[in-house]
C-alpha cells in the first residue's frame, strides 16, 4: 500500500540559516542506512520535509526497521502521495486510504488538514470537515472524536497531498558527524557500547580503541568487541576500532606498582594512548562509559586522576546514570547479550582485591616514576604495532 515515507525530524526544525546543512547530513545517512535494503529509493527534501519514494519493490518492514536507526529522525510516517486533482478526487483517495488501512472500521477518527499551499482554494477547517462528512457516509459505523481518536488522519496540502495516519517513533538525536568525531575506549563490558550510542546520538561520528591483553585475555574477549562495535555501527556508520595489544604494559605497572593503584594507573596509560590516536584521527574528545562511583576506578577522584593525563577533553554521556539505566539501554540497542558473554577484557584481569578509592594525584605520580623510560618503549611499541579493524553493520559485511 504505501510507496512512500515522509520522515520528521526534530532538533533539525530549529537550527535557522544551518538547518539546510543538518537536513544534508541527515539525508546521507538515510542513504546510508538504506544501502543494505531491498529495492531502489529516491530521497528527497522540500518545504520543511523529507520523503522517501520507493521506486521499486521493497521489503517495507526492512526499510522501516533500518530508518528507526537513523539518528535525528524523530518519526517514519508511511504515507499515500497524491496529485491535486480537486476535492473529489481527494475524498476518493482519503476513503479509499481508510478502507485498506483499516478492515475493521469500528474506530473513531479525527481528521486534521494542514494547507501548506495557501492557493488551495478550500480552508484546512473545511477539508477536516468536508473529508469527514465523506469518511462517515462511507463507512458508517465510524465516528468522530476530536480529542482522542482511535485514528488521526493527517492530510498535508503541498506540492503532492500526503495522507497518512501512523507515526512510527525513530531514535531521535542528531545526524551523525554534524558534531565532529571522538575515540571511543570500547571494552567488552556493558557500559562503554551504550556510552557509544549515546554520544553518537547527539551527532558525533565514533571511532573506537580497545586494549587486549593476550594471553590473559583470549581472542573470543577480542572478537566480542568487534561484536559490540558492530551493533554500534549500526547506528553510527562504519567504526575504525583500534586494538592496542595491552599485555607488556599491564605486567610492567603489576610488577613496579603498588597493587591498590593497579587500575588507576593503567587507566592513565590507556587515556595516553587513547589521545594519541584521537590526535591521529583529527578526534576531538575521548569518549568513556564510566559514571560516577559504579567502581573504585570511577570516584571523583579517580576520575580525576585519570583524567589528569589527558590533554583534550573526556566526555562521559553516561556518569548520571545507575547501572539499572545503562543496563536497560544497552537491552533496547542490542548490546546486552553481547556484552554479558563471559570472555573476560584487560581491565577485570588485573583488579586489585582493594583497590584506592581515593587516590592522591601527588601519590599516584610518585608510584609512576617507578616505572621510568621502560614504560615510553612499551608505549610506543604498544602503538607501533596496534592493529585497526573498520567495523561494518553486518548487514554490508
Amino acid at each position: 500500500m504505501f510507496k512512500a515515507f515522509l520522515i520528521k525530524y526534530g532538533e533539525i526544525g530549529i537550527k535557522g540559516k544551518n538547518r539546510h546543512l543538518f537536513e544534508d547530513a541527515l539525508v546521507r545517512q538515510i542513504k546510508y542506512a538504506l544501502k543494505p535494503v531491498d529495492g531502489e529509493f529516491q530521497i528527497s527534501k522540500e518545504q520543511g520535509r523529507i520523503y522517501i519514494e520507493a521506486l521499486t519493490d521493497y521489503d517495507y518492514d526492512e526499510t522501516v526497521e533500518s530508518l528507526q536507526h537513523v539518528f535525528g529522525i524523530v518519526g517514519i510516517c508511511p504515507v499515500v502521495l497524491t496529485e491535486e486533482e480537486g476535492f473529489d478526487k481527494l475524498a476518493a483517495d482519503v476513503v479509499s486510504y481508510v478502507d485498506k488501512r483499516y478492515p475493521d472500521k469500528h474506530k473513531t477518527f479525527k481528521v486534521n488538514t494542514r494547507r501548506a499551499r495557501k492557493s488551495y482554494p478550500i480552508p484546512s477547517m473545511e477539508v477536516n470537515a468536508a473529508l469527514g462528512e465523506r469518511i462517515l457516509k462511507a463507512f458508517p459505523e465510524m465516528t468522530v472524536d476530536v480529542h482522542n481518536p482511535d485514528i488521526l488522519l493527517n492530510i498535508e496540502i503541498r506540492a503532492k497531498i500526503i495522507i497518512y495516519s501512523e507515526v512510527i517513533p525513530g531514535p531521535g538525536g542528531m545526524p551523525v558527524g554534524t558534531n565532529g568525531k571522538g575515540m571511543l575506549l570500547l571494552s567488552g563490558g556493558i557500559d562503554s557500547p551504550v556510552a557509544g550510542y549515546m554520544i553518537a546520538k547527539r551527532g558525533v561520528k565514533i571511532d573506537a580503541v580497545y586494549f587486549h591483553a593476550p594471553p590473559y585475555t583470549s581472542e573470543r574477549a577480542k572478537q566480542k568487541v568487534v561484536d559490540l562495535a558492530r551493533i554500534v555501527a549500526k547506528y553510527t556508520g562504519p567504526i575504525y576500532l583500534k586494538v592496542v595489544n595491552f599485555t607488556d604494559i599491564q605486567m610492567y605497572i603489576y610488577e613496579k606498582c603498588p597493587h591498590d593503584e593497579l587500575t588507576i594507573i593503567m587507566r592513565r596509560y590507556m587515556m595516553r594512548i587513547a589521545e594519541h590516536f584521537a590526535r591521529e584521527t583529527e578526534s576531538l574528545g575521548l569518549i568513556t562509559g564510566e559514571s560516577i562511583g559504579q567502581v573504585a576506578s570511577q570516584t571523583m577522584q579517580s576520575l580525576a586522576s585519570t583524567d589528569e593525563v589527558c590533554t583534550m577533553p573526556v566526555y562521559r554521556p553516561l556518569i548520571g546514570f545507575d547501572k539499572q539505566e545503562i543496563v536497560e539501554l544497552s537491552k533496547k540497542i542490542g548490546t546486552f547479550e553481547t556484552s554479558i558473554l563471559p570472555y573476560e577484557d584487560c581491565c577485570t584481569i588485573f583488579v586489585a582485591k582493594h583497590p584506592v578509592t581515593k587516590p592522591s594525584l601527588k601519590v599516584i605520580r610518585r608510584s609512576e616514576t617507578h616505572l621510568k623510560e621502560q614504560i615510553e618503549e612499551m608505549v610506543k611499541t604498544a602503538i607501533e604495532t596496534t592493529e585497526t579493524i573498520i567495523v561494518k553493520w553486518q548487514e554490508e559485511a
